[in-house]
């Protein structure tokens, strides 16, 4: 009893455990500020993906409107409600 009690008031230990309480808890970097900078960064980085495919698709729309001419006249129609002279247009929308 005598030796626990002798261990368990070591001041190296007791300073390290309370370093450790500190580091884990009260520091500004504790552990969950760390899991939440981890979850942002993980975040940050589906967005990335989102954005690269995002930039993709659009090259890909792009290059198809500047080498199709039927193309670039349905994204004309389709996107800006265009029509020929000689059309009538009709736009049907869901009920909201």
């Amino acid at each position: 009893m005598k030796k626990l009690f002798r261990i368990l008031t070591n001041k190296f230990l007791i300073t390290g455990a309370a370093f450790a309480a500190w580091m884990i808890y009260f520091d500004s970097n504790n552990w969950s500020a760390q899991e939440e900078r981890k979850n942002e960064i993980r975040e940050t980085d589906r967005n990335i993906a989102y954005l690269h495919s995002e930039i993709a698709r659009m090259e890909k729309e792009y290059y198809e409107l500047t080498k199709n001419p039927e193309r670039l006249e349905e994204y004309a129609r389709e996107r800006y409600k265009m029509k020929k002279d000689s059309e009538d247009l009709f736009i049907i929308e869901p009920p909201k």
